[in-house]
């Protein structure tokens, strides 16, 4: 059987998801990665001079800071994903009233999902977001209200999942990565694993157009 660099390399370390999010936990098993989850309570909270690309990965880097305190041998991957709808930022709605507010907002108009990540392994701390555009059609009270009971969406940011029903019959389109709106950019995830054991790849993919713009490195 043909295998894998870097996976094979990553069996030898202890990973650790920094996230008690299913979504995640489920995108990063279905990668091949072997990983065990350890989350800690950190406030969700953030400067308001931040720019919108700077909030998940400000939350993302307290997220992974707070477990390589006590795991400092371990490679850890920690994300905040956050909505946002002009410049409001949507994070997870405490109640059904705030969830039926936020998905009027969301109604026939294109929102951002912008996912944070940090990676934390052996001195390194490297950081990236990714961002997806989201188009809902106009969604009518009776959708918001079916959607809200059976689903419950309050450990979501935005208040919806998609891909769960409000996703399904509600989004029109979306331009970007959709496991990033599910809450883990898993795609941009493995290069940065990978190029934590080849370093050369560092190079290539910073004379890439996408590069100086996607990537936001910290400590290395």
């Amino acid at each position: 059987m043909q295998e894998i660099v870097f996976l094979n390399n990553l069996l030898e370390i202890d990973v650790i998801l920094a996230s008690g999010s299913p979504r995640r936990k489920q995108l990063l098993e279905d990668a091949g990665i072997n990983f065990r989850i350890l989350t800690k309570n950190t406030e969700e909270n953030f400067p308001v001079y931040l720019q919108r690309t700077e909030i998940p990965l400000y939350l993302s880097k307290i997220k992974a800071q707070a477990i390589k305190a006590d795991c400092p041998d371990s490679l850890i991957i920690a994300a905040d994903t956050v909505v946002i709808q002009r410049r409001d930022v949507l994070n997870k709605p405490a109640d059904k009233e705030e969830a039926k507010q936020m998905l009027q907002k969301l109604s026939n108009n294109m929102h951002e999902v912008i996912t944070g990540v940090t990676i934390c392994y052996k001195g390194q701390e490297r950081s990236f977001y990714d961002i997806t555009e989201v188009f809902f059609k106009p969604l009518s009270e009776e959708y918001i209200n079916y959607y809200i009971e059976k689903h419950m969406p309050f450990d979501k940011a935005g208040a919806y999942g998609i891909q769960e029903w409000l996703g399904m019959v509600g989004i029109k389109k979306i331009n970007g990565d959709y496991y990033n709106v599910m809450g883990l950019p898993v795609s941009k995830l493995i290069d940065e694993l990978e190029k934590i054991f080849n370093p050369t790849l560092d190079q290539t993919q910073n004379n890439t157009p996408e590069g100086p713009n996607k990537y936001i490195y910290f400590g290395i």
